[in-house]
């Protein structure tokens, strides 16, 4: 039985999640809602774009929660795709103020979504994105958001619980943040620098040591505020076999998690519009490494797909 979430945790996320977005994010809602309907428990808004604030300058990321896989596609290959390695992945567009507003969405049930963010789900691909700051921008009744003010709580929880073992007994939220960002973004191939999870932690620092507090007193482990130090430091009580474990863990979510992000590629190779293309400007805009040339792939999909993500991973281009 997992502890009881916090209450002061709760509330936290409720007044994060509720901050919403920019006004152009109302298009994208709406054309979801239509494209997808009643099948719609909550769309959520995250990532890059919603840190900076420009949502024109980049391809927002959105994820959009449904009831059903088939109810959602009205395609059994597509509901299986999904089921099997979730999320599905699309590509879309919509005409805003003169311009383009371009996202793109992943499609994961409520269910999947609530598992994804908690102990259940082994690797960190959900639990490490969602517990930083998301905005829900829709949520189908009241009873819902709720339940995803109550995941995202969960994430953090779980992300806190499984990098605790990994930093030193005596630790500031920062430390805790910036080791579990970096051990998770090392279990997918990621395109970002190795300074990337600091630059997101101290670039919402507050609010990291905020949420690090609130969630605290439900982490599996024994933990305890040391007061009277700017910033807040903690002291933790880990078995050396726990942390041993912990290791093993990571290191089987590293092997894991690269063979995990491949699969994802090559699916969204096929059911993201233009994949191939936005995986290959997003390598090249977070690492500087350059296309490769493209002419196997374009005789060979399946086959090029691999040659290019093999060129790209010497090259440096992900990790």
């Amino acid at each position: 039985m997992s502890t009881p979430l916090p209450e002061p945790l709760i509330r936290m996320i409720q007044r994060e999640s509720a901050k919403g977005g920019p006004a152009g994010l109302d298009l994208l809602v709406e054309t979801l809602l239509g494209r997808y309907g009643e099948t719609v428990r909550a769309i959520l808004f995250y990532g890059s774009c919603m840190r900076s604030g420009q949502e024109t300058e980049g391809i927002i990321d959105l994820y959009v929660l449904v009831d059903t896989y088939l109810s959602a596609h009205g395609n059994a290959v597509l509901a299986l795709l999904n089921r099997l390695l979730p999320p599905n992945v699309f590509y879309m567009e919509v005409p805003h103020a003169g311009g383009v507003l371009r996202a793109k969405y992943a499609v994961l049930t409520l269910a999947d979504f609530q598992r994804g963010t908690s102990t259940a789900w082994f690797h960190s691909y959900l639990w490490a994105r969602f517990a930083q700051p998301v905005r829900l921008l829709y949520a189908r009744s009241e009873k819902i958001a709720q339940q995803i003010h109550a995941a995202l709580a969960r994430a953090v929880v779980t992300f806190l619980s499984r990098a605790l073992p990994r930093i030193p007994p005596r630790f500031s939220a920062r430390e805790l943040w910036c080791k579990g960002l970096f051990l998770s973004y090392r279990s997918e191939l990621r395109a970002e620098t190795k300074d990337r999870p600091i630059l997101l932690v101290e670039g919402a620092l507050t609010y990291y040591d905020r949420i690090s507090r609130s969630a605290m007193a439900a982490v599996p482990f024994e933990v305890e505020e040391i007061h009277g130090t700017d910033p807040v430091s903690y002291r933790s009580n880990i078995s050396g076999l726990r942390r041993f474990l912990n290791r093993l863990a990571w290191e089987t979510r590293r092997v894991q998690g690269k063979g995990l992000s491949i699969l994802r590629l090559v699916k969204g190779f096929f059911t993201f519009k233009g994949g191939l293309g936005y995986i290959l400007w997003k390598i090249e805009r977070h690492s500087g490494v350059g296309i490769p040339d493209d002419s196997v792939l374009r005789k060979h999909p399946l086959i090029g797909v691999f040659v290019i993500l093999w060129r790209l991973y010497r090259c440096g281009g992900f990790r």
